[in-house]
């Protein structure tokens, strides 16, 4: 069948470059960036009053001195919290980001980005993505290549929905429970993104035969690599933005 066009790179960024940088971070987009990539993914969560950020961790003490939840802190005590300095002198004092600031930092650039929706417990599930949606929508009006949406949670995606029902998602899966692709058609999403070993030929083509797209993370390993391109896949999450080059083709 043919397949609405699809916008986005074949390769994406994890965290930025979160292997080689502080993941999350301005710093990581950039080094992803210096390694040729032109689409990015990224985590993003609401602080105690509303403002979405970006961190993996439901909690701080992984990847910054804090600890505890870190949806429990207001953006101005999120914004002087290192996330640098865990991943080596280099990067410290790397401030957490807003999603507006990276947003912007990929407007600017004409990257494309990935926002996965992290809400930390269930009951803010829909609140997060209506937030983040709503803001996403002011900040790439007029653009031609919109943000992609993922979420493990189902009620984000929904809250998505409803905070921007233009803008694309991506259903998350690790693993295919039973009716997946018939949740990810409910909820309107545009692709399924699987932990990669869920994915080969068949399941492509399930995917693809539903109308969708199929997009892998998080994908680290040249073979697999070779396979998943082999069966079709449309989008390659990565952390190893320095075993492969985007701009050139699929290895370097």
């Amino acid at each position: 069948m043919s397949l609405p066009t699809w916008p986005y790179p074949l390769w994406i960024a994890h965290r930025g470059a979160g292997h080689l940088a502080p993941e999350n971070t301005l710093a990581a987009f950039r080094v992803g960036a210096s390694h040729g990539y032109r689409a990015f993914e990224c985590d993003v969560k609401l602080s105690a009053d509303g403002v979405p950020f970006l961190i993996h961790d439901a909690t701080l003490q992984r990847t910054t001195p804090g600890h505890g939840p870190a949806a429990e802190l207001t953006w101005a005590e999120l914004s002087r919290t290192d996330a640098g300095g865990w991943h080596g002198r280099t990067w410290a004092g790397e401030p957490i980001p807003s999603f507006e600031a990276i947003a912007r930092y990929c407007l600017r650039n004409g990257f494309a980005l990935n926002i996965e929706l992290k809400p930390p417990t269930p009951e803010v599930e829909h609140e997060t993505g209506r937030a983040v949606a709503e803001l996403a929508a002011t900040l790439w009006a007029g653009e031609t290549v919109p943000p992609l949406f993922s979420s493990f949670k189902p009620e984000a995606l929904a809250g998505a929905r409803a905070g921007a029902p233009d803008l694309p998602r991506a259903l998350l899966l690790d693993q295919l429970r039973d009716g997946w692709l018939e949740e990810a058609l409910g909820l309107g999403c545009v692709a399924v993104v699987c932990h990669y070993p869920l994915l080969d030929a068949a399941v492509i083509g399930r995917i693809h035969e539903a109308g969708l797209r199929a997009l892998s993370f998080t994908i680290n390993d040249p073979a697999e690599v070779r396979r998943l391109v082999a069966a079709g896949v449309d989008g390659l999450i990565t952390d190893a933005v320095e075993k492969f080059s985007p701009g050139v083709g699929v290895f370097d």
